[in-house]
């Protein structure tokens, strides 16, 4: 008889550990971000123009280069930082200086930035400046966006069209 009772002791055991791991696995509810709200995402790769301009070699300095090596210019492979700015209804959240990636400076910067706002109509502005002026920007878009509650806005940007991708 101890048998019967051990083994409806050991089952009465297993059945409780599985109850609770199924409650824990649908309880509390996790929420990403709270009720009512979405999330803006500023995101995106991109190279700036090169720090300084293409220098063209004289016939002498071509001459002690090796036969393997000869080329006509010099460039500098190191690239300027991205200047961005995001503005939400006027007011300033993202502002950065991004460096150029890789061991020599050459490579693109990167941007990855995560804003949680409340749902509503808001006015959207981000620029960028990418080459060697000091004022201004090179890249801006603004618009006026609906954001509704769970919303997920990237804000992208296209080198090949030169533009900001709000969707």
């Amino acid at each position: 008889m101890s048998g019967a009772f051990r083994t409806a002791g050991q089952f009465v055991v297993i059945l409780a550990l599985f109850a609770g791991v199924a409650m824990l696995s649908s309880w509390p509810a996790y929420h990403q971000i709270p009720d009512n709200t979405g999330v803006m995402v500023l995101t995106f790769v991109h190279g700036a123009d090169r720090k300084g301009e293409c220098r063209r070699l004289t016939p002498e300095e071509i001459a002690k280069l090796p036969p393997n090596m000869r080329r006509v210019q010099d460039c500098p492979r190191v690239r300027r930082s991205l200047h961005v700015e995001l503005d939400v209804d006027g007011r300033n959240v993202y502002r950065a200086d991004l460096p150029p990636t890789g061991i020599a400076g050459d490579g693109p910067s990167k941007v990855y930035q995560r804003f949680v706002l409340p749902a509503g109509k808001y006015d959207v502005a981000v620029r960028m400046r990418d080459t060697a002026r000091a004022e201004g920007f090179d890249h801006e878009r603004r618009e006026t966006v609906d954001f509704a509650p769970a919303q997920l806005l990237v804000i992208d940007y296209r080198p090949e069209s030169g533009e900001f991708i709000f969707r």
